[in-house]
């Protein structure tokens, strides 16, 4: 059997930036033990099945288990198809676990369609202080992640947290911001939950971060920078029932799974 595979740099206008995901366009249907452990042998983030036979159906594999949804790898399996699959196509909709996902040429990269994720405020703030070795703020539950509000962004940039921590969470993963110098807000995620400790560049994440922060700012269009090593470069757009979030992709890798 053989399957083209993509790896695209996500949330990013270069090569080795933003978040790398992996690609797999599938018109024959594959058994989920074959996709865990594709997505075990890339050990990227996250890889992004489609079932192109299946109404797009798009399913996500970090290297321990399925998540639900994936910004990242949504971006990367949308550029793939506009770029090497149908060259003519300017739309694409998605089939996820979750939701419908839509994405869409922009002319700054290409726009997806997210639910919204709206915050709710949790009282007790020390056990997060404790994991992230930092003064939290403020903390907030969303569907999938923990958020926590720090001073500054110089707090989000040098924080060192406590994976193990983190980790015994209950939760997809943590999520840090704080308030921008030079974009509206900045972010870290860590997911040790998923075997990831920090991903790069977080798309789904921002649905609940620009939700978050677009009644913080008073501000439906905001910019934002996931300070990770690679640095994810993202736009929001906050609507009544979704988040518009908006970035660059570049392919790094196109190749051929090889297997019995």
């Amino acid at each position: 059997m053989e399957l083209e595979v993509y790896f695209v740099d996500s949330f990013t206008s270069k090569v080795f930036g933003g978040n790398p995901a992996g690609v797999v366009f599938h018109k024959d249907e594959i058994e989920q033990d074959l996709m865990q452990k594709i997505a075990a042998e890339n050990n990227l983030s996250e890889t992004a099945f489609v079932h192109t036979s299946n109404n797009n159906r798009i399913r996500f594999f970090t290297p321990e288990l399925e998540v639900d949804l994936c910004g990242h790898a949504t971006l990367a399996s949308a550029f793939t198809y506009f770029n090497f699959l149908n060259k003519g196509e300017n739309e694409i909709v998605f089939q996820a676990n979750r939701s419908e996902i839509k994405a869409v040429r922009a002319d700054n990269g290409i726009t997806l369609s997210l639910p919204k994720d709206e915050p709710k405020k949790i009282g007790e703030l020390s056990t997060f202080s404790q994991a992230l070795n930092s003064e939290a703020l403020e903390v907030y539950k969303g569907i999938d992640d923990f958020m926590v509000v720090l001073e500054d962004e110089a707090a989000i940039a040098n924080n060192n947290p406590n994976f193990s921590l983190v980790k015994s969470m209950d939760s997809r993963g943590l999520i840090i911001t704080a308030k921008g110098e030079e974009v509206d807000f900045v972010s870290r995620w860590y997911g040790p939950q998923t075997g990831i400790n920090e991903d790069p560049a977080t798309g789904s994440a921002h649905a609940l971060l620009a939700t978050y922060w677009s009644k913080i700012l008073n501000k439906s269009e905001l910019s934002a920078r996931q300070l990770s090593k690679r640095v994810g470069h993202l736009k929001c757009e906050v609507k009544d029932d979704l988040v518009e979030i908006t970035g660059e992709a570049k392919l790094y890798l196109r190749g051929t799974l090889q297997f019995d």
